[in-house]
């Protein structure tokens, strides 16, 4: 049975020092979800670009990467774009343009129907730093089904995140993604003390979640769902950046739970992708054939 994969939120630009190239964690997730899907499946970003030449672009890259683009508005604000600077491990900071496109994302009918049909829904807490795109979001959230997977890729991006928003966001979602940088961050907001593992047991219980996937970079990952806990180790990579690894983790992640495979085989797969990603420049790339879901 084909699905239908959405992402939700920012579409910009990443700015490195040697150049642009397309991004935003919506994207990244919606492009790494398109070559690891079935062709019979849809992908599609619900986002905003402005009526310029990066909105043409991003529009274009999108496509390019199999993602449809039915659902990204456009308007008078400028195209969304973040200079990126990267330290000596490939490890990035981010400066994010203020008042773009993608913060003035407006509710449809269109929207409403998309809502209802999707299977997965990825959002972030980025995506709602105007009030004017956090209502449109959490509106696409409450007319999901109740079997489609919300997806909380919390994606940390300061300042643009409050523990209001967080506890917001995990109300709407039944699935959780994070890093080792962001879980001290809700262990505090939630007052939540013990190992990493404790802590991700105890925001599936208090939020209901169905999963919850902590990634430590080269360390690898831990899972916790409702009947057990899974810790995978890294795969060694040579890094070139990290920018979109975290993104590949969980479109794969994504796509073992819609298909309803193994939770340690989705780990494991998660964990290669994203040492893949961190080998190439950039957020998204062509897969190899050895790192394709059949």
């Amino acid at each position: 049975m084909p699905f239908k994969i959405v992402a939700i939120g920012e579409i910009l630009w990443d700015v490195f020092p040697d150049g642009r190239r397309f991004g935003g964690a919506p994207a990244n997730f919606a492009s790494s979800a398109s070559e690891l899907s079935s062709s019979e499946d849809e992908v599609a970003i619900v986002s905003a670009v402005g009526e310029d030449l990066l909105g043409d672009e991003g529009i274009k890259a999108l496509e390019e990467r199999g993602v449809s683009t039915n659902f990204v508005q456009r308007n008078p604000h400028p195209t969304g774009r973040v200079d990126i600077q990267l330290d000596a491990q490939g490890l990035a900071s981010y400066q994010f343009a203020e008042d773009c496109a993608w913060d003035r994302l407006s509710w449809s009918q269109k929207l409403q129907d998309l809502a209802f049909e999707s299977d997965v829904v990825c959002f972030g807490t980025l995506g709602q730093r105007s009030i004017h795109s956090r209502q449109t979001i959490h509106q696409f959230l409450n007319h999901t089904k109740p079997t489609t997977l919300r997806i909380f890729d919390i994606n940390i991006r300061q300042p643009y995140f409050h523990d209001a928003l967080i506890e917001s966001s995990l109300k709407l979602a039944n699935i959780l993604k994070l890093n080792d940088e962001e879980l001290p961050i809700l262990a505090a907001a939630f007052k939540l003390t013990g190992s990493d593992e404790a802590i991700l047991s105890a925001l599936c219980e208090r939020f209901d979640l169905r999963v919850a996937a902590l990634t430590r970079g080269a360390d690898g990952s831990t899972v916790v769902a409702a009947d057990h806990q899974i810790t995978t180790l890294g795969v060694k990579a040579e890094v070139a950046d990290t920018v979109g690894a975290g993104d590949a983790f969980t479109a794969s992640l994504a796509i073992h739970l819609l298909r309803g495979m193994e939770l340690e085989r989705a780990c494991e797969h998660a964990n290669a992708l994203a040492a893949y990603v961190c080998s190439q420049s950039g957020a998204t790339m062509p897969f190899p054939v050895h790192l394709k879901l059949s």
